[in-house]
């Protein structure tokens, strides 16, 4: 069968040589999807490839995955205003991607800095990708990797010198067990971390009769004299940036009383160090560990927006993490909602100067994550006009003024 011939029969048909100009439309493709279909056409060339060099970079990954581990790096989630470098490492779609080389710099749109790369993924492939296409990656679901911490491999337990004021409070300790339970010994990098104002050895002489130690023997893998610190606070630290991967098991006594022992972690030793150092040194406030990626993620928190909205009309929208993620990377820039009978009034006034109905004029508009009223990762963007026609109204988006993410963190 030609193809081509059978179009043209079609299109010569009679039945379509009087159609009207709003039918005709039907065969148009909306401005929307051509942007999306330009986007597509304009970044083919980013495809990925077989890096052949591959075996320069290897070994690079796998010692940034070590340090992530070891608490020697950690995640941090990209703002807006930072700059993607060459020689860094950063984490989109849960996979690591090594910026080798920025090959050309110039001015792209919204005037941000935008090039052609060199970026060498894990996978053994490479790309070319655009430099801002990489940033708005990052943002969208990854994180950057932060440089190694060699202060922090110096100062590692420092904390242990005395300078004659302090008071020793105790120990903190770390405990592997040595359950022959199934359920227990088959969790692997599983520990109990506590705090003891007692010598270690003395508090776990009969481990295998109390249930906080499973009913079973222990191994201490590392304990630590400390220096004025609340017990209760330890513990509650320890709870809440582990709260992720808190084991939760039930232990029958020996009288067969059930207990729910919530000291045990499955977390790797060397984040478990890192946790208790900077527990110590009052860095962990900006720390919670990532599960997925076995690794601390540091936290940029602000106590509340950078930005006055008092006075300002401000519009807030559900959307969903798709669309959040183009209006935070600038590729979304009108935001369409149809005007129904029950939005009617959200969107437009009746004016009882003249009994005409008007849009509704907004300052800026919140777009929310999710559905009902759960909160979300959040943006507050800047609305530069507003339009309407056949029943849709069009808000036309500016600058970006504030986002957070949904525990609250401010990523501007």
């Amino acid at each position: 069968m030609d193809i081509d011939k059978e179009l043209e029969k079609i299109f010569d048909d009679p039945l379509l040589s009087d159609i009207t100009a709003k039918e005709a439309g039907l065969f148009d493709i909306p401005q929307d999807m051509k942007d999306v279909i330009g986007r597509k056409q304009a970044d083919y060339v980013a495809q990925r490839k077989p890096c052949e060099d591959f075996y320069k970079y290897a070994e690079g990954f796998k010692k940034v995955h070590s340090d992530l581990k070891a608490g020697k790096r950690s995640l941090v989630r990209i703002a807006k205003t930072v700059n993607l470098k060459e020689g860094h490492y950063y984490i989109v779609s849960g996979q690591m991607v090594f910026l080798e080389k920025i090959l050309e710099s110039y001015e792209g749109t919204n005037h941000a800095i935008d090039g052609r790369t060199r970026c060498i993924y894990e996978n053994g492939q490479e790309s070319d990708i655009l430099l801002q296409t990489l940033r708005k990656s990052v943002m969208g679901d990854g994180y950057g990797v932060t440089e190694l911490d060699s202060e922090m491999e110096r100062s590692f337990f420092r904390h242990g010198t005395s300078n004659g004021e302090d008071i020793v409070t105790g120990y903190i300790y770390v405990l592997r067990s040595l359950s022959k339970a199934p359920e227990i010994s088959c969790k692997k990098d599983l520990y109990k971390i506590g705090f003891s104002t007692n010598r270690v050895e003395d508090r776990i002489a009969y481990a295998e009769n109390e249930p906080t130690y499973l009913m079973a023997p222990v191994e201490i893998v590392a304990s630590y004299k400390v220096m004025n610190l609340n017990s209760h606070k330890f513990e509650d630290i320890i709870h809440k940036v582990l709260k992720s991967v808190q084991m939760n098991i039930n232990v029958y006594d020996a009288n067969g009383v059930e207990h729910q022992p919530r000291e045990w972690f499955v977390v790797p030793f060397g984040i478990i160090e890192i946790i208790i150092q900077r527990i110590l040194d009052g860095t962990i406030v900006n720390y919670l560990y990532n599960p997925k990626l076995q690794c601390l993620e540091k936290q940029i928190k602000q106590n509340s927006s950078k930005y006055d909205t008092q006075g300002m009309n401000i519009l807030t929208l559900r959307i969903r993490q798709i669309l959040f993620n183009e209006i935070v990377g600038g590729t979304k820039t009108v935001e369409r909602r149809e005007i129904k009978q029950t939005t009617l009034n959200r969107y437009t006034y009746i004016d009882p100067a003249d009994g005409k109905r008007y849009l509704r004029r907004f300052d800026a508009l919140r777009f929310i994550v999710g559905q009902g009223g759960h909160g979300g990762d959040n943006v507050l963007v800047s609305v530069v006009d507003t339009t309407y026609a056949d029943g849709i109204v069009e808000f036309h988006l500016g600058e970006i003024l504030d986002i957070r993410r949904e525990d609250g963190m401010a990523l501007l």
